[in-house]
């Protein structure tokens, strides 16, 4: 009796987990059954004109799928796996269209334009948005509404494991003047003067990150050639790993920052003291701001440094709100106005731009405080940006002499790991998810984060092309990228330069077949590894693109290169190609930046002079030239051969054979 009672409970036991066992089934079949598109094929989306293009998702293994497109239907299985894919013909520019997906569910995708797509890659440079440059481009920013112009931001997101089929998210967005602080701005501009040439839609796929080398946007197969970075990538297959250095970072972090607040004299039992208007500052030193503390009394330490600056608010300032510029800090900062909090930024980058609320102002002698981490490096307040308080048209230069006391001195906090870079876990995670997706081209700005080993890039970088190419399997598409801008501080003599030498790198990387290279050499600053004009980058790139992608054979796209070069007795002879209207120099100016070298190692200043698409470089102290530069420094701010077209010639290194 009692061994029958447990077979039944066994039995119902049983029963009970069979039942859930065939709901739970059920219920993946439901799920999988349900047609499935990927993030890119969404409302809104910008598909490649003039080509066949590819239509793909998901759904239950062999479950038939029906696409129906102005008034024609289009049907396909998907295989065993689920997947599925229809190639539709090709369509002329235009729009709004609807596609209408059916299996046993069913998709309406609406406002379909077709038009010219450009997947915009690389780091922060294109990373960068148009919110980064909205007082410069405030005009144009009022006057983006262009639903014709798209952007598809694609989410940051790395993977070592798998190339990826599909994007965690991501959405169609058209330009107005609010979506469009979230475009790249480079990409924007490069859109808008395609626009306003072709009047066809423009989609701009925008997967970029900024600090990311080459070897993270790298596939695996490609890395094989590269052993270091080959071997990184397996090591980073490893969860556990990442895991462990992500919590080694957060501790180290962690631990750094909560020593420096315990430590920091302008706090006590986490109250800030320091930043209040009736801190007594009589002791404290001066310094001239924008400047580095490593140049005054206190030397360069890494921690907190605190600064103090009084001053006098009319009252016609009292009552509004008001903009704070900080110009840039390294590191991080906290900004006070009167003792209240007005803003902070962690790294040094981003501009300090800070929104003052009213109320907070007030008539007579008002106290400025801003704290300063920095945590490596050479500590301050960057020189050539803009430092002010700005109440409508009424500003207060905040350049000149404030108060500065060390509140804590800290060794030099070691850097994270930057897991999100290593090699081909942007690729697999960004770039893979793009590639049936049909586009007309790619625009590429990236090179900051590979200065270090300029050799190493020039192997790479024709390597990712031909890669990319091939993954896409749409031929030799355009591939157009930006040679990196001067940057850094000038020098007074020829040197050597790991930013020249990229440059040349990316100059020789024209032999690959169908790419173009926008030089903007004259676009840079010094003190900024982003600088602010970002629609003469994306004008010159268009310019690329309308001769190489559009057909536009006569138009003076390239910036000048040597076409061959003939070293004489005592002097140089370089012929130029891509000289436009003619060569000039800017402002009727002297021809600067030429140096030459009778042994390769030693260079001199050397006088030049333009003769028709020549020009000839000569020092009387060189009898033997073997080697001619141009513009051949990190930055060579006074280089000055254009194009009558306002093309900047290339930088470039020609050595005698």
């Amino acid at each position: 009796m009692h061994m029958f009672i447990l077979n039944n409970q066994y039995n119902s036991v049983r029963m009970k987990k069979t039942v859930l066992s065939l709901t739970l089934i059920l219920l993946t079949f439901n799920l999988f059954s349900q047609i499935k598109l990927p993030k890119l094929i969404s409302d809104g989306v910008i598909f490649q004109r003039d080509t066949d293009f590819k239509i793909w998702g998901w759904a239950s293994p062999n479950e038939t799928v029906e696409i129906t497109f102005k008034n024609n239907s289009y049907k396909t299985n998907a295989d065993v796996n689920g997947d599925w894919t229809l190639i539709l013909p090709k369509q002329e520019a235009g729009g709004p269209y609807e596609m209408i997906f059916k299996a046993s569910n069913e998709i309406k995708v609406k406002n379909i334009l077709f038009g010219d797509v450009w997947v915009c890659s690389g780091q922060s440079n294109m990373e960068l948005t148009m919110d980064r440059v909205k007082e410069k481009y405030n005009q144009i920013i009022k006057n983006s509404e262009n639903s014709k112009i798209r952007q598809f931001l694609v989410p940051d997101n790395y993977d070592f494991k798998t190339e990826s089929i599909d994007l965690k998210s991501g959405s169609w967005t058209s330009a107005n003047p609010q979506s469009i602080l979230n475009f790249s701005a480079v990409a924007y501009f490069f859109a808008k003067e395609i626009y306003e040439k072709y009047h066809v839609p423009i989609g701009l796929i925008n997967t970029s990150l900024g600090g990311s080398p080459i070897e993270a946007w790298m596939s695996e197969d490609a890395l094989i050639k590269f052993p270091d970075a080959y071997n990184e990538a397996q090591k980073f297959k490893n969860d556990e790993l990442i895991k462990q250095i992500q919590l080694s970072d957060k501790k180290r972090s962690d631990d750094w920052y909560s020593e420096l607040n315990n430590k920091d004299k302008g706090i006590s039992n986490t109250q800030l003291l320091w930043n209040q208007p009736t801190t007594n500052d009589d002791d404290w030193e001066e310094m001239e701001i924008p400047g580095y503390w490593s140049n005054q009394s206190i030397g360069n330490v890494n921690g907190v440094v605190w600064f103090r600056k009084e001053i006098n608010v009319s009252k016609s300032m009292v009552g509004k709100s008001a903009k704070l510029s900080l110009g840039r800090i390294v590191d991080q900062d906290y900004a006070y106005i009167n003792g209240e909090f007005v803003g902070t930024t962690s790294y040094q980058y981003p501009p300090r731009k800070y929104e003052v609320k009213s109320g907070i102002l007030k008539e007579g002698k008002n106290n400025i405080t801003v704290r300063v981490i920095n945590n490596a490096g050479n500590g301050g307040f960057v020189l050539d940006k803009p430092y002010y308080l700005a109440v409508e048209n009424d500003t207060i230069d905040l350049k000149g002499s404030w108060k500065y006391k060390l509140g804590a001195t800290m060794q030099p906090l070691e850097s994270q790991t930057f897991i999100r870079w290593k090699p081909t876990g942007l690729y697999n995670a960004m770039i893979s998810p793009l590639l049936k997706f049909s586009i007309k081209g790619v625009l590429w700005y990236q090179g900051e984060s590979n200065t270090w080993n300029p050799n190493k890039y020039a192997e790479m970088f024709p390597l990712m092309v031909k890669d990319w190419r091939k993954r896409w399997n749409q031929g030799d598409f355009p591939f157009i990228y930006v040679q990196l801008a001067n940057f850094m501080e000038e020098k007074n003599t020829p040197s050597e330069s790991n930013w020249a030498a990229f440059r040349q790198v990316q100059l020789e990387s024209l032999s690959v077949p169908n790419t173009g290279m926008a030089v903007i050499i004259d676009l840079g600053e010094w003190n900024d590894i982003h600088p602010l004009n970002k629609e003469d980058v994306g004008k010159r790139l268009s310019l690329q693109a309308r001769k190489i992608a559009y057909g536009e054979n006569e138009l003076y796209a390239s910036s000048p290169s040597p076409k061959n070069t003939k070293f004489k007795q005592n002097k140089v002879i370089i012929k130029f190609k891509n000289t436009g209207s003619g060569l000039v120099t800017k402002k009727g100016e002297n021809l600067n930046c030429f140096s030459i070298s009778n042994d390769g190692k030693n260079f001199v200043w050397a006088k030049a002079k333009i003769k028709g698409n020549n020009v000839i470089v000569w020092n009387k102290e060189i009898k033997k030239p073997t080697v001619v530069r141009y513009a051949w420094a990190d930055n060579p701010s006074k280089a000055n051969l254009f194009t009558k077209d306002g093309l900047p010639a290339s930088p470039f290194e020609v050595k005698k054979k």
